[in-house]
C-alpha cells in the first residue's frame, strides 16, 4: 500500500446486519480517514444495514463475498462467518471456505450460536466485545499506517 491508499477493511455479516452495522458506525468515528469499508451481506437487509451505517461500498450474496473477499486487508465479522451453516444457515460451504482461505487478516468476535458454543471464554457483553474488536482495528490499522 503507498501512502495515500487507504486499508481496505470488510465487515461480514448476515440477519439483520445488527452486528457489522454497530461495528461500521464505530469505525468510521474512529478511523474513517485511515480506512476505506466494504459491507458484505448474507441478504440484502444486512447489507442496506451496514451501507446505511456508513460502508463506502456494499454487495449481497455467496457470489459477492467470492469476488470482493480478496481485496480485504482486514476481513471482520462474528466467528461464525467462517463456520458452514452459521447464522442460521446463511454462511454457505462456500462464503466459509473463501472467507478462511483470503489472505486478509481475519478479526473475528467470539459469538455462540445454536449449533456450536466457544469454551474457556467469558460471557461478555456484545457491547464489551465490540469495543475491543475496535480496539484491535485501530491498532492494526496505525501499525500498517507507520510501516508506510
Amino acid at each position: 500500500m503507498n501512502g495515500k491508499q487507504k486499508m481496505k477493511v470488510t465487515v461480514i455479516d448476515g440477519m439483520g446486519g445488527g452486528l457489522g452495522s454497530q461495528i461500521i458506525s464505530r469505525l468510521k468515528e474512529k478511523l474513517d480517514s485511515l480506512i476505506e469499508i466494504t459491507a458484505l451481506g448474507t441478504n440484502a437487509m444486512a447489507t442496506s444495514r451496514m451501507m446505511h451505517s456508513g460502508a463506502q461500498k456494499g454487495a449481497t450474496g455467496e457470489n459477492a463475498i467470492r469476488v470482493n473477499i480478496g481485496d480485504a486487508d482486514l476481513i471482520i465479522g462474528p466467528l461464525g462467518i467462517m463456520m458452514p451453516n452459521a447464522l442460521l444457515g446463511e454462511i454457505t460451504p462456500r462464503m466459509a471456505e473463501w472467507i478462511g482461505l483470503a489472505k486478509g487478516k481475519k478479526i473475528l468476535l467470539p459469538v455462540n450460536q445454536s449449533h456450536f458454543h466457544l469454551v474457556g471464554l467469558p460471557i461478555r457483553p456484545m457491547t464489551d466485545m465490540v469495543d475491543q474488536l475496535i480496539f484491535l482495528i485501530e491498532e492494526e490499522v496505525k501499525a500498517n499506517a507507520k510501516e508506510e
